[in-house]
């Protein structure tokens, strides 16, 4: 292990050393150009394979919002050119089956409403064929072309007996945030034509819940009948008890398709018409999600070679072979899995997808990636066997900065694992130098840190840090043991790895190890409040972001309700589990912190509800620690907006100037 130390150590500052000398008077990355970042989304490519169309999102700093265009672009010849003007809220891009149209789902100006909108692409304005009182959530092409199923909430049954307050409503598994009865979301089915749409399904179960958990629709291959995941209700915390139906397109009852709760993202193969779907392997919410194909009625897991998260997948032209993708090690990578045979990692270079991959009926990919040094891009693949070609440049200024490689670290984890997580050096890195060091943890606690662009990783480095981001057991990118790993060691254990693999990067000599911080957001801000406490002599400063900092508040208020319950096997409530829900929780290690700390967090976040960060801020006040809490009031686990991103990241990175330069 020494020995890897050194030689992980000089290709380090070798690797440095010839970036700084290339980057010469560059200026670094800075939060000013936060507002230059272009978001790309929702890339579909056309059936032919010869165009594509993405949504393109740019800041607007003055107005505090996003600016939308759908742009379409050549595959052969790279022209751009964009299709829609002054459109907001635009999501679900959709090619009619013969490529001749182009749908979309925008913000209705007069509905104020989410609709659907079809393009045709030889020349004409968009025209909404819905008109839906709540607004359209999903939809989804007919094999023909001709018509459009989608979901919709229900409107409110007694909006009088609303108005007159006659509003109370029962307590089940909703979080405390819920101000109504919510009502279950349903199908629709609409001519492409814009005729009056016909209801399909009814129930108090729904196809959507309150946090955006909404169910694909996928039409069988003889357009007779419509597939989809079925909830038991409107409330995520039962999300995890889903299954698979089915309904004809003439009405009638619901079939269950699949019945092992936790199915979902139903898809059909074009050529073959076989069924795919994920659930969880084995049934198990503990391990990473597993694509299942039904052949003839009998059910198989298609990825468990692999064994490991898949994150999504698309059916290959022809019907005999899935596209996956996922994350390995800290890259995130594509896999070519056929229905029988083994399983093919593709070469992607240094390209990492990120989001949903389209594929075309002659077998051509369309993304969007980015890779260590360049923000989000759209990306073409003639087939499985090809290169990523990159098609766009809306980022191209960033190229013009100096910026900070990452590296991957490996080491021997607690337990015998091995682990891995992402390093970044400091921009004006100078060899035989020390400088401090930013732990910048992930959260989930199932996500996975990579070598992707990060701006705050780059807001860092910027400022003179080494930034390192650990992977840690429950993440979803060493297999399925690994994640299973945190089953009821939800603190220690992934806290032991963390420090397993900062010793791993002190061994290089390249950090100052007085100067160390510590951070996090969601699940990152949980480690960085378990570790703060746990190892209160190490850390100089720390950020932690909507930390869940008690499991029991959590469970009781948060929106996933049962998806706590699988970290600990039972109830906090109930005696054989009373313990361990209280010892693993932040809050209890609380009295031992000593680094000066920032909370920050969303007032009406149902994920990790506030509270958590106002119960860790008297606390650590109370015994005498520098802290300060900055609340931002949106309803969201982390603001979706330019400037409050802004004033986030900015005072995350003065923190740790202020008590690490």
């Amino acid at each position: 292990m020494k020995t890897f130390a050194r030689i992980f150590a000089l290709s380090i500052m070798v690797f440095a050393c010839n970036i700084t000398l290339a980057q010469g008077a560059r200026q670094p990355f800075q939060l000013t150009d936060l507002r230059r970042l272009v978001g790309l989304s929702s890339p579909q490519i056309s059936p032919d394979g010869s165009r594509i169309a993405v949504v393109v999102s740019r800041p607007d700093w003055e107005k505090d919002e996003n600016k939308q265009e759908i742009d379409l672009v050549d595959v052969t010849g790279h022209s751009l050119r964009s299709i829609t003007f002054d459109r907001e809220e635009i999501s679900e891009l959709r090619w009619s089956p013969d490529g001749n149209r182009l749908a979309f789902i925008a913000k209705d100006p007069e509905s104020e409403k989410p609709q659907i909108f079809i393009m045709p692409m030889n020349g004409g304005d968009p025209v909404r064929i819905t008109d839906s009182k709540t607004g359209v959530d999903e939809y989804t092409w007919s094999p023909d072309g001709m018509k459009i199923a989608f979901v919709a909430q229900d409107t409110v049954p007694n909006p009088k007996a609303i108005e007159h307050h006659e509003d109370a409503f029962q307590v089940t598994d909703n979080n405390y945030l819920v101000r109504e009865a919510l009502q279950p979301w349903h199908i629709w089915l609409v001519s492409t034509k814009g005729d009056s749409a016909k209801r399909l399904t009814e129930g108090t179960w729904s196809l959507n819940t309150d946090q955006g958990t909404i169910s694909p629709l996928a039409w069988t291959p003889d357009g007779k009948s419509i597939t989809f995941q079925r909830f038991p209700n409107v409330w995520d915390g039962n999300a995890w008890h889903s299954t698979i139906c089915r309904v004809d397109t003439t009405g009638g009852d619901i079939r269950t398709v699949v019945k092992d709760e936790g199915s979902g993202n139903p898809e059909y193969a074009s050529g073959s018409g076989v069924l795919a779907f994920m659930r969880p392997r084995g049934g198990d919410q503990n391990n990473g999600n597993a694509v299942y194909i039904d052949l003839s009625g009998k059910v198989s897991d298609a990825t468990a070679d692999l064994a490991r998260n898949i994150n999504s997948f698309a059916w290959l032209p022809g019907g005999s072979s899935l596209l996956l993708s996922g994350e390995k090690g800290t890259k995130s990578v594509l896999w070519n899995q056929p229905v029988a045979g083994p399983v093919e990692e593709l070469d992607l270079g240094d390209v990492e997808p990120g989001g949903d991959i389209s594929v075309s009926d002659n077998g051509l990919l369309a993304f969007v990636a980015s890779t260590a040094s360049h923000p989000s891009e759209l990306y073409v693949m003639q087939s499985v066997n090809s290169m990523p070609e990159r098609l766009t440049n809306f980022n191209a200024f960033v190229d013009t900065l100096a910026l900070s490689g990452a590296e991957s670290v490996r080491w021997k984890g607690p337990g015998g694992f091995d682990e891995d997580g992402a390093l970044n050096y400091p921009v004006d890195y100078r060899a035989g130098e020390k400088y401090p060091l930013v732990l910048v943890i992930h959260g989930g606690p199932e996500g996975t840190s990579t070598v992707r662009f990060s701006p705050l990783v780059q807001l860092l480095a910027a400022k003179g840090f080494f930034v390192f981001q650990p992977n840690y057991r429950g993440s979803t990118n060493l297999g399925d043991a690994y994640q299973h790993a945190i089953f009821r060691d939800t603190g220690e254990g992934p806290g032991k790895d963390v420090m397993a693999g900062l010793a791993k990067v002190e061994e290089s000599g390249m950090v100052d190890t007085t100067r160390i911080g510590i951070s996090g957001w969601s699940y990152g801000g949980y480690m960085t409040s378990w570790l703060n406490g746990y190892y209160p002599d190490k850390w100089k400063a720390a950020v932690e972001g909507a930390a869940l900092n008690d499991w029991v508040m959590d469970y009781t208020i948060a929106y996933y309700q049962t998806g706590d319950l699988y970290f600990f096997g039972g109830s906090p409530w109930t005696k054989d589990y009373w313990k361990i829900w209280r010892e693993q929780s932040p809050i209890e290690l609380a009295r031992n912190v000593k680094a000066p700390t920032l909370i920050m967090g969303d007032v009406g976040d149902p994920n990790v509800p506030i509270v958590n960060s106002y119960e860790m801020f008297h606390a650590l006040r109370d015994n005498g620690v520098h802290t300060e809490f900055f609340t931002y009031p949106a309803d969201t686990h982390f603001p979706h907006d330019i400037v409050r991103t802004t004033d986030i990241y900015g005072r995350w990175v003065d923190w740790m100037v202020k008590y690490l330069k």
